[in-house]
């Protein structure tokens, strides 16, 4: 077992975080609670982490690819990736698979180089591409069940900056993340 950040995990699933070239996330539920605030005027509000931005941008520096997809479209989530620097936004998608199996192939990417990270049932589409198939704490039962790693933190509160911190740590890099965190 090795001892990471936040939990211990299996030699050999440790081993095989050091070859993540693509993290793939969802939105909803994993760098947000999951819930939908909407203002009177139908405006809609989401509240992300600052921790998991840093994540994000330290995992973006050390040359790992983040991507997102979801299956809602939201200016919000647009603004807030390109602040991450987040190379592929992926909105309006249901057909989850399809778009990482897309986005894999013209990266030129093999299972065994891939993390994908979902909260909900239609998250687990993903999972049948990736080597590395992750569940937020607070994930539904159906998709932890299928994963082979459950953060201990929930989405919208450091489950994406657990992956980063632990992928890098992985990798041997953690003692050279700096940077603001956004």
């Amino acid at each position: 077992m090795v001892a990471t950040l936040y939990t211990e995990l299996d030699n050999d699933f440790f081993e095989r975080l050091a070859n993540i070239k693509l993290l793939v996330c969802d939105v909803d539920g994993v760098f947000s609670d999951g819930r939908i605030y909407l203002g009177n005027d139908g405006e809609e509000f989401k509240a992300f982490h600052t921790r998991d931005g840093y994540g994000v941008k330290a995992l973006v520096s050390h040359g790992v690819t983040v991507a997102v997809i979801t299956g809602r479209r939201s200016s919000i989530v647009g603004n807030r990736m390109k602040a991450l620097n987040v190379a592929h936004i992926i909105q309006g998608e249901e057909n989850k698979s399809d778009a990482l199996a897309s986005l894999m192939k013209s990266l030129g990417l093999s299972a065994d180089e891939v993390a994908t990270v979902g909260d909900d049932m239609p998250d687990t589409g993903m999972f049948t591409h990736a080597a590395i198939k992750i569940a937020v704490a607070d994930a539904h039962p159906f998709v932890t069940k299928q994963a082979n790693w459950i953060t201990t933190l929930p989405g919208g509160f450091g489950a994406v900056r657990e992956i980063s911190d632990t992928i890098l740590q992985a990798k041997g890099v953690t003692d050279g993340i700096f940077g603001a965190s956004v």
